[in-house]
């Protein structure tokens, strides 16, 4: 994803600094004339006018001259007052109303931790237990399930031993699939199984490339399933106690209507990864910028009034039982 143009902004540290008055001469350090008025320096006295008559005259000036100093500090003091009650209204008001922040994955906003009700609350924790499980070859649970995916993705084919070459047909990268997992996790894995098992056509269209014109060196089908698992995990926000980015917010608003969201959610993201593949005819070395875009594409997809379920997404069309 290409980077966005520049924003200037102001920072809450030099609305303090701000506030302080630094940025301001008032009292005595403002002043460039001498204190007692126009007096002469070489002692001489105007002429026509006794000592007196001099000295009554010099007090005044000065007296005025004071007056004048007081006044304008009041002025000064006021205004500055005024300044800290709109710097402090704008500071309010930026802690109701977040200020975007950067991200990896371009603007995004940080907002106030979200309110749940107890079934989001469960759900999300359900969520959160299936993330913080990894892949685990030895796992007799974990082996099952990895014989499962093979005989959906090929119901005709003989079932091979878990380390065997025929595992690279699915897109795994060596004989053994369980090295591909990393920071996946078994969700990954069950993600896989959800999508061949309720979208079975779409599922194995994208195994089987057989949409569109496709590249001579394509994406491998597992591990691309992996990545966008660990994709909507980031985007979503979901390692965090309660999500707070504007698509992690959205996202339990789907989990409210729907306990499988994620695993939908994830369906729809590789069907949109595939669209996104052939759209821009790429290949292998392009992956991850595909994996960008497909991102962009799905937060703003998220970020629509009309969604409130993931059945909603424009996107979600493109999929087929």
């Amino acid at each position: 994803m290409r980077p966005g143009a520049l924003r200037r902004r102001l920072d809450h540290g030099d609305v303090g600094r701000m506030s302080n008055g630094n940025y301001m001469m008032t009292g005595l350090h403002g002043l460039d004339e001498p204190l007692l008025g126009n007096r002469d320096y070489d002692g001489r006295h105007s002429e026509g006018k006794t000592p007196e008559c001099i000295w009554v005259e010099g007090q005044w000036k000065e007296h005025l001259h004071w007056a004048a100093l007081l006044f304008t500090n009041l002025i000064v003091q006021w205004a500055q007052w005024i300044a800290n009650i709109v710097l402090g209204s704008v500071s309010f008001i930026a802690r109701i109303l977040p200020l975007p922040s950067n991200t990896q994955s371009g603007s995004n906003w940080k907002l106030l931790e979200p309110a749940l009700n107890p079934l989001q609350e469960a759900r999300l924790r359900s969520l959160q237990q299936r993330l913080g499980i990894p892949y685990d070859g030895s796992h007799l649970e974990h082996q099952e399930a990895l014989k499962q995916l093979w005989k959906l993705a090929y119901p005709d084919r003989e079932l091979p031993s878990l380390k065997s070459e025929l595992w690279k047909d699915m897109g795994w990268l060596g004989p053994d699939p369980s090295t591909d997992f990393r920071g996946g996790g078994f969700i990954s894995l069950e993600n896989l199984i959800f999508f061949a098992k309720k979208y079975p056509q779409s599922f194995q269209r994208l195994l089987h490339k057989q949409d569109g014109n496709r590249s001579e060196w394509e994406y491998p089908f597992a591990v691309a399933g992996i990545n966008i698992s660990f994709v909507l995990v980031q985007m979503l926000d979901l390692q965090s106690g309660k999500p707070s980015s504007r698509a992690g917010r959205r996202f339990l608003e789907l989990l409210a209507e729907d306990e499988m969201a994620f695993d939908d959610l994830y369906c729809v993201t590789f069907q949109m990864m595939d669209a996104q593949w052939l759209v821009k005819r790429a290949s292998y070395m392009e992956f991850n910028e595909i994996l960008k875009s497909t991102r962009t594409r799905l937060e703003h997809e998220l970020s629509l009034e009309s969604v409130s379920r993931v059945k909603d997404l424009p996107a979600y069309s493109l999929l087929k039982r």
